[in-house]
């Protein structure tokens, strides 16, 4: 089995507990308006690896990992279920803790097989949460929410833990309603051990000009930092009051 993959980061600090190890998988079926890898959308892209070669090449510096592992982000994982659960068999086979970065925005509730074998060797799942209304989140990803929280939902059956990721973006999702709907929604999910809020940037607008596309949010200023703490402070507050 081969899986198709974008890129591989060896240092990664942002991408689970730890030091990590972060693959990078080519393919992705949202079209968020603020992300910042759009070459990693399209299918069939990428380099070819087979998952052994994956994991030879994290092991020849496993020391660096001691306190972190392997971490499967994108483009989205979850496109390439069966080789992403090979992948993280053969990781913890060398006791390499395992992390999931995904939108959950191809979970199928009513087949869940395939899942359950992959969370026998998922250790943390970051959940990226676009938006809380339904209508929103189309206009911002061109898909439905709906998997997102059944996917969620499905994570709190298993006792799986789950950090949750959450863009703020100016004008889309700095919006304090929204906040405190995400806030209030996530108190129901004792498996949630962390919120990041990840402040809206403009570092993927290069990308888009060398792709020969327009940037979707073209003129959308990036949140400041102070910003993004109050955003913090308002999911925080609804959650834990």
């Amino acid at each position: 089995m081969r899986g198709y993959i974008h890129s591989i980061e060896s240092l990664g600090t942002v991408d689970g507990p730890g030091v990590r190890f972060v693959v990078f998988f080519q393919g992705c079926p949202l079209r968020c308006l603020y992300c910042h890898n759009p070459d990693t959308w399209a299918f069939g892209g990428g380099t070819e690896y087979e998952a052994q070669q994956i994991i030879d090449k994290m092991v020849r510096n496993l020391p660096f990992y001691e306190t972190g592992g392997i971490t499967a982000t994108g483009g989205e994982p979850l496109m390439q279920l069966e080789f992403l659960t090979q992948l993280f068999k053969l990781a913890k086979e060398k006791s390499i803790h395992t992390c999931l970065d995904t939108s959950g925005i191809t979970f199928d509730k009513s087949d869940t097989s395939k899942f359950d074998e992959l969370m026998e060797v998922c250790d943390l799942v970051m959940l990226d949460i676009k938006h809380m209304d339904e209508k929103e989140h189309i206009r911002l990803t061109g898909a439905s929410n709906r998997h997102v929280f059944d996917f969620l939902a499905y994570l709190k059956e298993k006792g799986k833990p789950v950090w949750i990721r959450h863009v703020i973006v100016p004008g889309i999702t700095y919006d304090e309603g929204q906040l405190m709907s995400l806030g209030k929604y996530l108190s129901a999910f004792d498996n949630v051990e962390r919120i990041d809020v990840l402040p809206y940037h403009t570092l993927g607008v290069s990308k888009y000009e060398a792709m020969g596309d327009d940037y979707p949010l073209k003129g959308v200023p990036q949140l400041t930092k102070s910003d993004a703490q109050r955003a913090l402070e308002i999911i925080n507050s609804a959650k834990y009051n």
